[in-house]
């Protein structure tokens, strides 16, 4: 990764260990929060924290075109994508769940070659090098599935993808963090409104340790990790950009075997290797725009 400007590399890393680490907060915070409402609240709180920073840095307020295309972006990336994956794991197994997400660089790379820039051959063998060694690292877990829970998560992976393509190549939303900022407030709203629509009740009472984790997916998995990820849809190839899906599970399950006490698998390891040599070719594969 040496060749990679600093900041591109400093945002791959955010992607990669906080996204990675979310896992384990989003367990926590749903035994005190219904799933939807979760979600929408931490990226109203997020994007409100952005958006009032930025307005106090001296940028200006985006426009209603700018709020608009970032509300689009915002509505099918954090309402689709996250509300739907969210619905879907209550009929799917996460190790299911876990393979479906590692279509997403695939399914990115597809989308953006209609727009011209199909990826390069190094790149389609990192994609399904990563691919294969996320089903591998998977295959640890239970596959069972119920057909709506298929549907939803299908439709949250495109959700995401296209949303994220057409962040990179069509639509407008305002400069830098203003416009991050309108994506996760009328995303984050969405969400909570479709919460309260469907009439979601919570599972358990108020914890300190749900609060706590709540705050941790406000500040780091919001306003640290999903700033990177929108950063580098600007910066990289989206094959690059989407490389998370298959780093995330190695982050996690390195950090349930250092603080949970977790047996790693040779099965796991073997995975893990061949996840990580994904990485360097798709790293390796082209040099960033500057």
């Amino acid at each position: 990764m040496r060749h990679l400007p600093r900041s591109v590399l400093i945002a791959l890393l955010t992607v990669y260990i906080v996204w990675g680490s979310t896992y384990f907060a989003i367990q926590v915070a749903l035994e005190s929060f219904p799933p939807l409402m979760m979600i929408g609240t931490r990226f109203v709180a997020a994007g409100s924290i952005l958006f009032l920073w930025q307005l106090w840095r001296g940028s200006r307020v985006p426009t209603l075109r700018e709020w608009r295309d970032g509300g689009i972006i915002g509505i099918l990336m954090l309402g689709g994508g996250t509300g739907l994956t969210a619905c879907a794991e209550q009929y799917v197994s996460s190790g299911l769940t876990a393979v479906f997400i590692a279509c997403s660089p695939m399914i990115l790379s597809g989308l953006s070659g209609l727009f011209g820039d199909w990826p390069k051959r190094r790149e389609w063998v990192g994609i399904l090098c990563g691919f294969a060694g996320a089903v591998l690292l998977a295959s640890d877990g239970e596959f069972s599935a119920k057909p709506a829970g298929i549907i939803l998560l299908l439709a949250a992976i495109l959700c995401w993808d296209v949303g994220s393509i057409l962040s990179q190549k069509k639509l407008k939303m305002a400069a830098g963090g203003m416009g991050f900022a309108s994506e996760m407030l009328v995303g984050g709203f969405f969400l909570v409104i479709a919460s309260l629509m469907m009439g979601e009740q919570s599972p358990g009472p108020v914890t300190v340790n749900a609060v706590v984790a709540w705050c941790y997916l406000v500040t780091a998995g919001s306003l640290l990790a999903f700033t990177a990820y929108m950063f580098l849809l600007s910066k990289v190839h989206t094959g690059l950009a989407g490389s998370y899906a298959y780093v995330n599970p190695v982050i996690a399950v390195a950090l349930g075997a250092a603080f949970g006490g977790e047996h790693i698998s040779v099965k796991a390891m073997v995975a893990m290797t061949i996840i990580l040599g994904s990485v360097m070719m798709l790293t390796s594969a082209r040099k960033p725009a500057k």
